[in-house]
């Protein structure tokens, strides 16, 4: 290595370990050199550091493994690691006699083997995204009709659970978060390694990762950030010895520290050596020495913590080395197979579990075994009713645990169903339809799993107090918008946002101007109401007060007999939009979209329905296996007429993991609002705000939304059935139930002068593009309602009858207005004000 400490760096930098300070990069890479006594001090370190962890989590004395088979489901791959001999050619496979990809008779065979010898796990392991390279694979998969590796991997994690009972554990390599989210019902955990954030080894020629686009450590490490966002298990980990230095293998370290201290969600951390292999460009390559490994697990075991798992394979050293891993910090051995090969080592047995008990033994541990999900995991899905592992696997999982969240004594897997839910709608919970409500909604009452199910507060309140400011320049940023509003710098649109005083009354001033200019004196409104068809939800998101578990006691789920009666109820009442929306239940049959429009239209054919956020639309295609265009159109079969461009809150991704926690990416959003557009289905926009964000957030926010609605309308030119945002919609944050506010990690939602700045700018910005500015009576309340109708806006939205989202929040501002109610907001400032339907046509 080129970057060796002295001993003197070494020695200090472990006494700073020895007492338990907070290392750095640089006092990392000096330790991962450590050798003879200082590496006995290291180990010593690390060790103790384990025990306490361990002890923490009550089995003291306790070295983990996964009793498991290893499924290599196809061994083509796109990328050339220059030291993999999993890999093959289509041509190799066929010398051999083989298929490109194991068939599901041999899949199945593998983990009904396993199963009958008490494994617990199945293995999937497969190269990435082999049919972007080889023709062999993707006429494989389409001859027998599947559009991807990963949808032929589903299917066979279906088909292991219910004829074995075997738990699948994904290792596919690079996946997106859409991709995630499909594959997380079929599979308690998943996992990919890291292996190095070095950039010199992707980017070099001949170096071990050039040629390999899955490498890339910039989108591994999306990766492990999606599956935290979705909270997955997820297992990572790093290779040692493939031509990193010191300082690149501790960067890496922190790299997993970094991501595990955001998301909570790396169940285990593999410290692996690499061993040369023959037919690889790295044959000559030295094999780590035990010594450098040791360090390596050591300092990762320390910089991680006590609460991390650490792994080192037994089978990639010898068995009585096992005893030196052990001391080193490890706390599991990883999956091991009394069946299957190691089939990317496949040089290396499995030790016998006998002989790994002994060694555990040995070195004064208790050899438990696990599932493929760790207990921690397991046991806060079960226990707390965090989201970690989907219900449809959960059954799978619980029939093989033990209190504790470990194996069983004794546990044989069997068979289970697997299955979306079928059939209607049912109560959850107990709801009166009819019944009035406290339009004051909850206060600062907390659910008693607060804590746990929202997450890691103190690394929330870290980023949430991130913030950015621009210095003023008025005159120049006012007069560019005066000439041309809709094409602001950011600079100038920033400089305007964040304007106060004379600034602030000027902006707004032009605001209106331009209002009157496209919209008239009219204020708009529509006769509608919020059907919340289910309140169940699981994503977590830490702003919402609305969201039920389905054990809560105040859950419900509308059958959709209830649904249709409100609508025609409403009907009945002149309304002529029922706006429908709820929470991400995953007990949801997987027709339930298209019923309850189907539910809604049979019973009031003329109602225009404007239903399911961008979240429900993912939550949709998952259940239904459709592509987010094929799901739309189906849905729009079924009557949809419009889609809300709810859930976006901030349409930026940092933003949206302190907010929202497991929520959908931003470009997941502008692809599903932007594919709604292609399909002909209008939709609405949204921006929540005043929360963890700052006025650089909101010009990017409607910066995405200008650039979505110039796609569609450059989509749609000449066409009468193409979509485009009809309507922005600025939702201020209403703090007073929120989790995040809770736990201080929030401000109590925006001033006046940030509604009036963003209201303004929002018309200023998407003048041109977007024609309607609504203002949400629900949060702001008449007076300020009436502020934001001369400062932009020109729509008071819906009537409502209901809106259960807000006042769960605790809006004070009521669930329903009268149109008499609505007409006496404009006549307040003197404006007329005139019913619309849901697309402004008028009525």
């Amino acid at each position: 290595m080129s970057d060796q400490p002295t001993p003197q760096q070494i020695r200090r930098a472990l006494a700073r370990a020895e007492r338990g300070a907070a290392l750095d990069v640089a006092e990392a890479s000096v330790l991962l050199a450590a050798g003879g006594d200082d590496l006995k001090r290291l180990t010593a370190a690390a060790g103790k550091v384990r025990d306490a962890g361990l002890v923490a989590a009550e089995r003291a004395g306790t070295v983990t493994y996964s009793p498991k088979v290893f499924i290599p489901v196809t061994k083509l791959c796109r990328d050339r690691c220059h030291y993999c001999t999993f890999v093959e050619t289509p041509g190799q496979a066929e010398r051999e006699g083989r298929e490109p990809y194991l068939s599901p008779d041999e899949i199945l065979e593998i983990a009904a083997d396993g199963a009958k010898l008490g494994c617990l796990e199945a293995l999937f392991t497969l190269g990435d995204r082999p049919e972007d390279r080889w023709p062999e694979a993707r006429e494989w998969l389409e001859s027998r009709g599947y559009d991807s590796t990963l949808d032929y991997v589903r299917a066979m994690a279906i088909r292991v659970l219910e004829e074995t009972g075997l738990l699948p554990h994904l290792n596919p390599g690079v996946m997106s978060w859409e991709e995630m989210n499909r594959l997380k019902p079929v599979s308690p955990s998943m996992g990919m390694m890291l292996e190095t954030t070095s950039r010199r080894l992707f980017e070099t020629k001949g170096e071990a990762h050039f040629g390999s686009p899955d490498k890339d450590p910039a989108v591994r490490l999306r990766v492990l950030e999606d599956a935290g966002r979705l909270s997955i298990p997820f297992t990572s980990g790093l290779l040692v010895g493939i031509g990193e230095t010191l300082t690149e293998r501790a960067e890496t370290i922190f790299a997993l520290r970094k991501v595990h201290k955001a998301y909570a969600g790396l169940q285990e951390i593999i410290v692996q050596n690499f061993r040369a292999k023959p037919s690889t460009a790295m044959r000559h390559v030295d094999d780590l020495g035990l010594d450098e490994y040791l360090a390596a697990i050591a300092v990762t075991r320390i910089v991680l913590g006590p609460k991390a798992r650490v792994q080192a394979p037994p089978n990639l050293v010898d068995l009585d080395e096992c005893r030196a891993l052990l001391g080193a910090g490890i706390d599991d051995w990883g999956g091991v197979s009394p069946l299957t090969p190691d089939h990317v080592n496949p040089e290396r047995p499995w030790p016998s579990l006998d002989a790994l008990r002994q060694v555990s033994t040995e070195a004064g541990f208790q050899l438990r075994p696990r599932l493929t999900v760790h207990p921690e995991y397991v046991a806060s899905t079960l226990r707390d009713g965090q989201a970690w592992i989907d219900p449809r696997v959960l059954s799978h999982v619980e029939a093989l645990a033990d209190e504790d969240g470990l194996a069983r004594d004794g546990a044989r897997p069997e068979g289970l169903p697997w299955q979306e839910p079928d059939g209607g709608f049912t109560a959850a919970g107990r709801v009166d339809l009819h019944a009035s409500v406290d339009t004051t909604g909850r206060t600062n009452d907390r659910r008693d799993d607060f804590e746990t199910v929202y997450g890691d507060w103190d690394t929330i309140r870290e980023a949430a107090t991130r913030t950015s400011s621009a210095e003023s320049a008025g005159l120049a940023a006012l007069k560019a918008a005066e000439k041309d509003p809709g094409n602001l710098s950011d600079e100038h649109a920033l400089t305007l946002m964040t304007a106060e005083g004379d600034l602030l009354r000027q902006v707004t001033r032009l605001a209106d101007d331009l209002r009157k200019e496209v919209n008239g004196d009219t204020v708009t409104y529509v006769v509608n109401r919020n059907i919340n068809f289910t309140n169940v939800c699981y994503v977590g998101c830490r702003f919402c007060a609305f969201a039920q578990r389905r054990t809560d006691a105040d859950a419900y789920s509308l059958d959709l007999d209830q649904v249709a009666d409100r609508a025609e109820e409403a009907w009945n009442l002149g309304a002529t939009e029922a706006c429908m929306q709820g929470g991400i239940d995953p007990e949801l049959p997987s027709t339930a979209y298209f019923d309850l429009v189907q539910a809604v239209k049979q019973r009031v054919p003329e109602m225009h329905v404007h239903a399911f956020s961008p979240m429900e639309i993912v939550n949709g295609t998952s259940r239904t296996g459709l592509s987010i265009e094929d799901f739309l159109i189906k849905v729009r079969e079924a009557g949809l007429g419009s889609l809300p461009g709810t859930a976006a809150e901030i349409l930026d991704d940092e933003v949206r993991w302190v907010l929202t926690k497991g929520k959908l990416p931003a470009k997941t959003w502008i692809e599903i609002v932007s594919t709604a557009h292609r399909v002909g289905i209008p939709t609405t926009s949204t921006m929540m705000y005043g929360h963890v964000d700052n006025p650089r957030h909101w010009v990017g926010h409607l910066r995405v939304l200008a650039g979505i609605q110039d796609r569609a309308r450059e989509h749609g030119a000449g066409s009468s059935s193409a979509g485009e945002l009809t309507e922005f919609v600025p939702l201020p944050f209403v703090h007073t139930s929120a989790p995040i506010y809770l736990a201080g990690a929030a401000r109590p939602g925006p001033t006046l002068r940030d509604n009036l700045a963003v209201h303004a700018l929002a018309r200023i910005m998407l003048h041109g593009r977007i024609d309607n500015i609504q203002t949400s009576w629900v949060k702001l309340g008449v007076d300020g309602t009436r502020a934001m109708l001369q400062a932009g806006a020109n729509d008071l939205g819906g009537t409502l009858m209901e809106e259960t989202i807000s006042r769960m929040a605790g809006s004070e501002h009521g669930s329903a207005k009268t149109v008499s109610e609505l007409e006496e907001i404009g006549a307040g400032i003197g404006r007329d004000v005139r019913e619309r339907t849901t697309l402004y046509e008028g009525r």
